[in-house]
């Protein structure tokens, strides 16, 4: 066993251990790394090698990438808590204003912080005129070809049509006419659904000899062909990609797929993707969006199904309006177990999320299976949100699944909701209604039925008579068959041959 008599001795020991560059695992175990002797023992150690000992306790400087994003970060968070006040935006940049002009080898910035303002496009823009006004400061470098593309992106995006131009053309007046120049323009065009304006500058690039287009700018050209459902026009445009033996990509895909959808032409639609799962390019998640859109639509539960499952956590999460587009695949079947996974995904939709339609689509949904109870929840739900419903055939669905499940009370309390609402009134609401009485002989209600109809300014017809008249018939009532036998013959409606036998 080891012993020491002092810690000048433990000290001694240690230190001739480590100028012979080994370590002694007895000693190790003499001294705990949690004692008092060993913390200053480590401390002239340091002294002794200071440059071994900072390579285990500097911390590791981010990468310059990273600097770049937290910078912008804390920038973007300042900016969009003053968005409202343009004033005080100016004066963040202002102070701001070296290390956003400050270069970098992986970019900068102010390019990092307009990516981070996406979510914010006029925050993004004030950003970028900012940039221009101090554009002719000695302090800043001018602004280069991929600021203005993105100041022109960001002015299509806030439907600044005019300001976008007027970017572009400063572009042009100070010789910076880049294809992304170009393709941000269209861009901008497409995405306001100025179709003629992108077609005539595309048009006008292919004209200067300085640019050529891009995979990018047939992309545009496509989606906006199958937007506008120019399905010839959007083959043309791939022809040519094809001549030009220029490469496309998964954009180039996904906005053929999205135009077949926009045409509502499945097969050609299945085509595209199939071409794409057999080439070098690989599908992303908005192809997938798309497929499950595409077969929702074209009633392929199946296909729909199978992609769906590919991307479930991402459509869950993040996809609510493809979820309910699915519900309505659904309510559209004749699945049998339809229903149970409606129900699941509309698990899936926060309740604050309400679509009047889709609550509509819900009432018919259960009043064809028969679901009273359900569909009186849907009903209830409409009525709190006052949405009207205005269709006769919805209003026909509801009646009937009380009339099958023989709940007339029910039925009684619908209609006088459905009047005070503003609800489509019809006579079937009441033809139900006679039905039901006149099957439990209560003639003073079927009566009280017709007041009602008078009410909302509904007149009898053929259909109320013959109603009334097989009622009193099956009940042998003759002197009223006749009295309603005499309303048919007054309005000139067709009498049934048994009331006369020969």
């Amino acid at each position: 066993m080891w012993r020491f008599s002092s810690d000048a001795a433990q000290a001694k020991l240690l230190s001739s251990q480590f100028n012979g560059i080994r370590f002694s695992s007895k000693l190790k175990a003499i001294l705990p790394f949690t004692s008092p002797l060993f913390t200053r023992q480590v401390n002239t150690l340091s002294n002794k090698f200071p440059d071994i000992v900072a390579l285990f306790t500097a911390k590791p400087s981010p990468p310059p990438k990273e600097h770049l994003t937290t910078k912008a970060m804390i920038l973007r968070n300042e900016l969009v808590q003053e968005a409202s006040d343009s004033v005080r935006v100016c004066k963040i940049l202002d102070m701001n204003s070296d290390s956003l002009n400050q270069p970098h080898p992986c970019g900068s910035v102010l390019l990092e912080l307009l990516n981070q303002l996406d979510s914010w496009p006029s925050l993004a823009l004030q950003v970028f005129n900012w940039r221009r006004k101090s554009n002719g400061s000695d302090a800043f470098t001018p602004v280069n070809a991929y600021e203005y593309s993105k100041g022109i992106k960001l002015a299509g995006r806030s439907r600044n049509i005019d300001l976008a131009v007027e970017i572009f053309k400063e572009a042009a007046n100070k010789g910076i006419m880049t294809t992304s120049t170009y393709n941000a323009l269209m861009g901008a065009f497409m995405f306001n659904g100025l179709a003629d304006r992108c077609q005539t500058l595309f048009v006008d690039m292919k004209k200067d000899t300085t640019c050529h287009p891009s995979i990018a700018t047939y992309n545009i050209l496509i989606s906006v062909f199958g937007r506008l459902m120019l399905i010839d026009y959007m083959e043309a445009t791939l022809q040519e990609i094809n001549q030009l033996d220029l490469s496309p990509n998964v954009h180039t895909y996904n906005y053929l797929i999205a135009g077949y959808i926009a045409a509502w032409m499945w097969d050609d639609m299945e085509k595209v993707f199939q071409m794409l799962k057999t080439s070098s390019v690989k599908p992303n998640v908005k192809t997938y969006l798309l497929m499950i859109r595409g077969y929702a639509h074209a009633g392929n539960l199946e296909k729909m199904e199978e992609i769906y499952s590919l991307v479930r956590d991402h459509v869950n999460k993040k996809e609510i309006p493809l979820i309910r587009t699915m519900i309505c695949a659904y309510c559209r079947s004749s699945e049998a177990d339809r229903v149970k996974r409606i129900e699941e995904l509309l698990k899936l939709i926060p309740e604050e999320d309400y679509r009047p339609w889709l609550n509509v689509l819900l009432i018919k949904l259960y009043a064809q299976e028969d679901w009273l109870e359900e569909m009186e929840i849907a009903i209830n739900e409409a009525f709190e949100h006052r949405t009207h419903v205005i269709t006769a055939g919805i209003m026909r669905c509801i009646i009937a699944t009380y009339f099958r499940c023989n709940a007339l009370e029910k039925l009684e309390i619908f209609v006088r909701r459905a009047e005070i609402a503003g609800w489509r009134i019809c006579r079937s609401l009441y033809h139900c209604k006679l039905v039901m009485y006149g099957s439990g002989k209560q003639f003073n209600e079927m009566n009280n039925v017709l007041e009602e109809m008078n009410g909302v300014n509904l007149a009898e017809n053929k259909k109320t008579l013959w109603i009334m008249y097989k009622a009193y018939l099956s009940c042998g009532q003759r002197s009223m068959v006749l009295k309603i036998l005499g309303q048919m013959f007054k309005h000139g409606y067709e009498v049934p041959l048994e009331a006369f036998p020969s």
